[in-house]
């Protein structure tokens, strides 16, 4: 069966040096990738290869990216442009930053939406207040008609996460998406995700730190260091059983914390 998303011994460089080298993996239809590792690992960069949002100083310049068969990787940007939003969404790390600072927040889903399907504006808000009323934002039609600068970050991160939703994209890219989120909203954002897999069938990449979530969300695991990938496979066996070394380490460093019974004796 052809993967969804195949990626190919991908080498990403910025200004001639590389960042990420000999990245390899898969991912099918309806399947839930989880990156794991350390801070400046190339998380984040692979995920910015996969969409094209390398910017002018970066380029893979190794390997391939396949697409339901297409190869993406030298794809005309006009034709990328045309993926991004219906097929591959983003749900970015701040996406504050993503946003339009002089721009409602509405008027930017409109447009986003408006790009790729006949719409008009009631029915672009109409659906954003259904999402966004799901996943917390209970106050919704004061949001849409508000400037980013003017809601908390958490928030804008669930307006990124409604965004890149709202089209049902085959695919969903997602760098740590709950990261400004409190814990009773994360659970609420991650079960509508797992929601869109059930219904729609979205396969899902998923950079975060919390190897919790990646152990309850996702069917595979890539670790990486450095721009390396160090390991890679099915949940289960990657953080209970890899013999690499490194990822033995990686899940050695999380905290565990010992419940104790109120009343209970300190020793």
């Amino acid at each position: 069966m052809e993967p969804l998303l195949r990626a190919e011994n991908v080498t990403v460089c910025y200004n001639g040096k590389p960042v990420v080298e000999d990245v390899s993996f898969e991912l099918q239809k309806g399947e839930i990738l989880g990156v794991v590792g350390e801070s400046g690992s190339g998380k984040s960069t692979v995920m910015k290869a996969v969409m094209g949002l390398l910017g002018r100083d970066g380029l893979v310049t190794r390997g391939d990216i396949y697409y339901k068969g297409n190869n993406v990787t030298d794809m005309p940007e006009k034709k990328r442009r045309k993926l991004r939003g219906p097929e591959m969404g983003m749900v970015f790390q701040d996406c504050r930053a993503a946003l339009c600072p002089i721009r409602k927040v509405g008027v930017q889903i409109y447009e986003c939406l408006a790009e790729h399907e006949k719409i008009t504006k009631a029915e672009a808000f109409r659906r954003a207040e259904f999402l966004m009323k799901k996943i917390g934002l209970e106050d919704a039609e004061r949001i849409l008609n508000s400037y980013p600068f003017e809601l908390s970050g958490g928030m804008n991160q669930r307006i990124g996460i409604c965004t890149a939703m709202l089209m049902n994209p085959s695919l969903l890219l997602a760098d740590e998406p709950t990261s400004a989120l409190d814990v009773t909203v994360q659970k609420r954002v991650m079960e509508e995700l797992l929601q869109m897999r059930r219904e729609y069938g979205t396969a899902m990449i998923l950079v975060t730190h919390n190897i919790g979530l990646a152990s309850a969300m996702a069917d595979q695991i890539l670790v990486m260091k450095s721009g390396k990938m160090m390991d890679y496979g099915p949940t289960d066996y990657v953080l209970h059983h890899s013999d690499n070394p490194y990822t033995r380490n990686l899940m050695n460093s999380v905290m565990h914390l010992n419940r104790v019974k109120v009343g209970e004796d300190d020793d």
